[in-house]
């Protein structure tokens, strides 16, 4: 049975400016908190306790990586000892050319658990960038799965009634 949590119409509006563009200005959330008439410091701490109330899990960019100019982008999967998975994603995600790191369980007939998504300029430079990932971890055993069309560049969005 799904628990029901409730959620204020003040909420709501605050997911939905959340969810939306972030502003490029010197005072970003002092621009947000306007838009639905309330103060900056009334929207970060509202932000603060939607966190702790875990009804709202993490906030950030997505990289509209094509837009910036990185034509080549790779899944690369690696095989780490289950022992060092947190260790060695905690190190790989460090590296600014690496978007997304996370964990997966291992298959019986697909023996990666760690995945990195990578951004180049060309191909030869993921390559150069898996070659720095693995000197940095000890982890040799990957396999690279080049991007060769991208299907979805959306973030579910909430409360657009």
């Amino acid at each position: 049975m799904t628990e029901h949590i409730e959620i204020s119409e003040m909420d709501k509006q605050i997911v939905r400016l959340l969810q939306g563009e972030f502003p490029l200005v010197a005072e970003p959330y002092k621009a947000l908190a306007a838009e639905i008439g309330i103060t900056e410091e009334e929207l970060l701490d509202r932000i603060a306790v939607l966190r702790e109330e875990k009804k709202i899990r993490k906030m950030g960019a997505v990289l509209r990586h094509r837009e910036v100019g990185f034509t080549a982008n790779v899944l690369c999967v690696w095989d780490v000892p289950d022992a060092q998975v947190d260790e060695v994603a905690r190190r790989m995600a460090e590296h600014p050319r690496v978007s997304h790191c996370y964990d997966r369980n291992r298959t019986p007939d697909w023996r990666y658990n760690l995945y990195t998504m990578i951004h180049g300029f060309s191909r030869a430079e993921c390559e150069d960038i898996a070659d720095e990932l693995a000197a940095a971890s000890g982890i040799a055993e990957r396999c690279m799965l080049y991007t060769k069309k991208e299907w979805k560049k959306t973030s579910m969005r909430y409360f657009t009634e």
